[in-house]
């Protein structure tokens, strides 16, 4: 039975109602962050809705979302939706570390790698020690470290009477960051971070080589096994077999921890295709010098003592041969283009050096940190532990990603650093990088310019799209706490639907009819070797 309200009762129930808005409204404001609600009344476009209704697919049951849309030119906020809240950004991490990067080494920086010595010469005979002095250079190839041999057997030594010694010193010797997953260290996007390493290939994959298993001519047979570059500093155990014609190729490449034994096991079947991996070694000074003494030898020069790593060049000390890197211009290329992790991390301890003289990630964080401060992002209300996003302890909301993004467009290095971001659906990787196959056929399709971001349950998509009525318009999306084996359509359709609007109408896209993002997104796509981008 229902009671009857009296006049009274009415009043306080229209009195409440009073108050009660103002609250909640208030509430609302104090959830969403500044701006949030002047941004709602002043948005007739339809757009905050049609976000919404993205964030609301199923996918996200369960998860958060952290998002924010923001005018270009004017720094007026379109769309906000948990914009302070703290989240794994992955390699969104890399936009700050990228940015920082061009402030404080310069879009000319260039990492230097010297052969140098305090010996004496006595006609072809080099008495003393060689040095070969890293800096962090993430893209020495082996024939480059064989154009630094040519050049001191050029100069007319055939011997050194000494040890090869290789200076690392430039960063400090701790090789991984903070609690990167013990599962990955085999990974090539997890290598060693020194000042003295090896890459295999031109998309600079430093630290790590590349494995390739062929099958045997006939069941039974050993599948044989290559390793790019040549050399002996990794050892292979085969466990493999090459099966039957039609058998499974089921290869597995692995090296073991804490050694450069890289073990291949499973089956291969004859006419095959084998396997092509790319694994990390174990202590990369090492394995720079291994290859340069291997080249050293090549050109004839042979060196009589051991190999030392670790120690401090002289200052005394003569320079024979030095290579230079590319700008960082260009290396940002590469870099964001791929997501390649270990060009985040060695560009931070490298910050760190020429902020502080240290090459740690502690000093390289608090200089990226620095610039953060100065640009105007909010750096108390985020937390970067490495460079890449690796780490599962970096968390940084939307609204400070899109702050940034802001922030960088009155730099005068922006179009170098802007080039370098993934393009949505061009086919080249170095230009489309970890977006080319995304976006395709719709509006944000060579318009779309974005950093990805991709672990476990975390995702992120954060960049700049040109909409319908010709603004740029800037975005951060950073998803967490998934189950879905991706979210990208997701951050696809949210960036179509921006492309599509107006400020007065929003667009709209349908998650599922957005190509790309459909397979299970816990790494980056070019960190699935071969690239699937």
């Amino acid at each position: 039975m229902s009671r009857p309200v009296s006049d009274s009762g009415r009043r306080l129930n229209s009195r409440r109602r009073l108050w009660i808005w103002p609250v909640a409204a208030a509430l609302v404001a104090a959830v969403l962050g500044p701006g949030a609600q002047a941004g709602a009344d002043a948005d007739r476009s339809g757009l905050p809705e049609a976000i919404d209704t993205v964030l609301g697919d199923a996918r996200m049951e369960g998860g958060v979302a952290s998002v924010v849309v923001a005018d270009a030119a004017t720094g007026e906020l379109l769309y906000q939706h948990l914009p302070s809240t703290r989240l794994m950004p992955a390699s969104n991490t890399k936009l700050p570390t990228s940015a920082a990067a061009m402030e404080i080494l310069g879009p000319e920086y260039r990492f230097t790698t010297d052969v140098l010595s305090t010996g004496r010469r006595q006609g072809s005979v080099l008495y003393g020690d060689l040095y070969l002095r890293g800096t962090g250079d993430p893209t020495l190839l082996a024939q480059d470290y064989d154009r630094l041999a040519a050049d001191v057997a050029a100069s007319g030594v055939t011997r050194v009477a000494g040890r090869l010694v290789a200076d690392d010193t430039r960063f400090d010797d701790q090789r991984l960051g903070r609690s990167w997953a013990a599962d990955d260290e085999s990974s090539y996007y997890s290598a060693q971070i020194s000042a003295l390493s090896v890459a295999p290939d031109t998309d600079y994959d430093t630290g790590t080589v590349i494995v390739t298993v062929a099958p045997g001519e006939e069941a039974g047979d050993e599948p044989v096994v290559t390793v790019t570059p040549d050399t002996d500093y990794v050892d292979l155990d085969v466990r493999a077999t090459t099966v039957a014609a039609g058998g499974a190729n089921d290869l597995t490449v692995e090296r073991e921890h804490g050694t450069n034994t890289v073990v291949v096991s499973g089956t291969t079947p004859v006419g095959g295709a084998g396997a092509k991996e790319w694994a990390t070694v174990w202590e990369p000074t090492g394995y720079a010098a291994a290859v340069f003494r291997d080249a050293l030898a090549k050109h004839g020069v042979k060196v009589t003592g051991p190999t030392r790593l670790g120690r401090q060049t002289p200052a005394t000390a003569r320079e024979l041969a030095s290579h230079d890197s590319m700008p960082l211009k260009d290396l940002l290329v590469p870099f964001m283009k791929l997501s390649n992790n270990m060009h985040a991390e060695i560009l931070t301890k490298a910050m760190g050096y020429k902020a502080s003289q240290q090459g740690s990630w502690g000093a390289g964080l608090s200089a990226i940190s620095g610039y953060l401060k100065g640009v105007g992002v909010d750096s108390g209300k985020v937390r970067q532990v490495d460079g890449s996003g690796l780490s599962r302890m970096n968390n940084f909301p939307a609204g400070q990603l899109v702050e940034l993004l802001l922030a960088v467009r009155a730099e005068p290095w922006y179009a170098d650093w802007y080039r370098s971001l993934p393009v949505a659906c061009a086919p080249d990787r170095f230009v489309g990088g970890t977006l080319r196959t995304r976006m395709c056929g719709t509006a944000a399709a060579l318009n779309a310019r974005a950093k990805t971001g991709s672990l476990t349950g975390a995702s992120g998509l954060s960049g700049y799209v040109t909409d319908a009525g010709g603004r740029e318009l800037v975005y951060g999306i950073v998803l967490n706490n998934y189950l879905a084996s991706s979210v990208k359509p997701l951050e696809d359709a949210i960036v179509v639907t921006l492309a599509k609007s107006t400020a007065e109408a929003a667009g709209s896209a349908v998650s599922t009819s957005i190509r790309g993002g459909g397979t299970n997104t816990d790494v980056e796509c070019s960190w699935r070797k071969p690239d699937i981008c």
